[in-house]
């Protein structure tokens, strides 16, 4: 059985380039991270509708 280890070491916001793939990890309140796989596509509207919030 393996051992139980805590969630530690959350980390900053982070976006990396896999392969095709971009990843993105966003630490979350209470521990641990969300992890998204998006295509450079959908990384483009989500840089778009960030900065229009960002400039509202």
């Amino acid at each position: 059985m393996a051992a139980m280890k805590p969630r530690t070491g959350d980390g900053p916001l982070e976006v990396v380039k896999e392969g095709r793939s971009t990843i993105m990890r966003v630490p979350l309140e209470g521990g641990g991270r969300l992890v998204v796989e998006i295509a450079a596509s959908e990384a483009v509207e989500l840089r778009d509708a960030l900065e229009g919030m960002i400039n509202s």
